[in-house]
């Protein structure tokens, strides 16, 4: 059997017949797979004994996953197999051609087998090597539980790729990176849903009113900083580029492409965060399989303590001086942090422009085909790209780059979540604004879909 035959045979969530889909059903969609999320996150796992897992709620934000339940892989096999694909076709070791129909099928093909390879890969490491132990004789009954978690996370992010707003992925990170920072500013609940006023919020009003002024300078801080890169990143996303455009057979109308100063969105972002959340949860998994730290590094009461992983997480350099335990060598480790978080944002945003059909070369054939041109210029894609060429790469590597410096500085801050699930939710909740908004004014005004080109 060939390779496309192996993938035709592949399931799949078939997309609508309509060529646009109203307002009321996508709404629908996207409401059903958000509850559903939110019910397989509060499913336990049958057979599981201990979760050593549970320490790192701050990798679980990231991959959109809640270690212990069905989900526990969230979105893990989804992006991991998006990275290898995307350094596979980049690298040329796979020769695909994105520009074509086939190409597109192909690529979409065996990234959902990658996706199925890393969903049993994971639940059995994360099964096998300690992390989520099982009970006498049910290892291999808690593995499919996980694997079928994880199956069904790619289902319901391509049900919402298809039949609602954005995608799943990103769905799903805003909505546990929502929850979070709800818990980390209002949470009053601890053990056996006892009241304790472990929010941020409460402790630095109680804090403050018992004289605790350290407590109260940590608390505050802390949501002084998410307030300020929440506003940081409200304003970037506003900042554009306008490429004026004419429609060469109708003179005197005219409008202007917008291309945003984060061009590849939350992407690189995503990327880069699950990258390094999965050498941390490799080197936990490791450490307690072995009985000690590896190469990797070690963790002590979840915290990394030693090796790569330590040179490789943001630390809170806020509360450490106000706590008085700040040193220098955490100045070297954030900046290490930040290096690698602002280059490995914007080498994946430049993957993620190359393979997602973003270029100037396809940007260039979007705007020919809709009988548009740069005024004063010939009507020649290549010119058109090259033209395009001077905005795309500089704001694809740029945006890169800012995503990942704002991700880092809310860590550095000591933001009330960690700053890429901050980033992320903000940007993505944004994004979502603005297609359901835009959405909802085709369906109030269908003469808009003739204006901005829609079919």
């Amino acid at each position: 059997m060939g390779l496309n035959e192996l993938l035709a045979y592949l399931p799949e969530v078939k997309g609508p017949i309509e060529k646009k889909l109203g307002f009321n059903v996508k709404l629908k969609w996207t409401l059903i797979i958000l509850a559903s999320y939110f019910v397989l996150a509060n499913t336990p796992l049958y057979g599981l004994a201990v979760n050593a897992l549970s320490r790192f709620e701050y990798l679980s934000v990231i991959m959109a996953s809640e270690f212990g339940s069905v989900i526990s892989l969230g979105i893990g096999p989804i992006v991991m197999a998006s990275i290898v694909l995307q350094l596979l076709v980049g690298a040329k070791i796979l020769d695909i051609d994105l520009t074509q129909v086939e190409g597109k099928k192909l690529f979409q093909g065996l990234q959902k087998l990658l996706v199925i390879f890393f969903c049993i890969f994971e639940a059995a490491i994360f099964v096998m090597m300690g992390g989520l132990q099982a009970m006498p004789g049910l290892a291999w009954i808690l593995i499919l539980q996980i694997f079928m978690g994880g199956i069904l996370i790619m289902f319901m992010d391509e049900v919402t790729s298809k039949w609602g707003f954005g995608s799943g992925v990103s769905m799903f990170i805003a909505a546990g990176v929502g929850w979070h920072l709800f818990t980390q500013a209002f949470g009053f609940l601890g053990l056996e849903n006892q009241i304790t006023w472990s929010g941020k919020v409460w402790s630095f009003f109680i804090s403050l009113g018992s004289g605790d002024t350290i407590n109260a300078a940590a608390a505050g801080a802390a949501i002084i900083a998410t307030i300020i890169i929440f506003l940081i990143v409200v304003w970037a996303q506003s900042l554009k580029v306008e490429v004026p455009l004419s429609f060469g057979k109708i003179r005197g109308f005219g409008l202007r492409w917008p291309l945003s100063f984060f061009y590849t969105s939350v992407i690189p972002v995503i990327l880069i965060a699950a990258l390094l959340a999965n050498v941390q949860l490799f080197a936990t998994l490791l450490q307690n399989w072995l009985g000690h730290a590896t190469f990797l590094g070690g963790f002590s009461n979840g915290v990394a303590s030693s090796g790569l992983v330590l040179w490789l997480s943001g630390q809170n350099l806020v509360d450490h001086m106000i706590r008085g335990s700040f040193s220098w060598t955490m100045i070297f480790h954030a900046l290490v942090y930040v290096l690698v978080m602002v280059g490995g944002a914007a080498m994946f945003a430049v993957f993620w422009v190359k393979t997602s059909g973003q270029d100037s070369a396809n940007i260039a054939k979007q705007i020919l085909s809709s009988g548009m041109q740069i005024p004063g210029f010939r009507n020649d894609p290549r010119i058109l790209e090259t033209i395009l060429d001077r905005y795309i790469m500089p704001l694809t590597v740029m945006g890169g780059a800012a995503v990942g410096i704002l991700a880092a500085s809310a860590d550095l801050l000591g933001a009330l979540v960690r700053g890429t699930g901050l980033l992320l939710a903000v940007m993505i909740v944004y994004k979502m604004y603005n297609d359901i908004a835009q959405q909802h004014a085709y369906d109030m005004h269908p003469s808009l879909r003739k204006v901005m080109g829609a079919k």
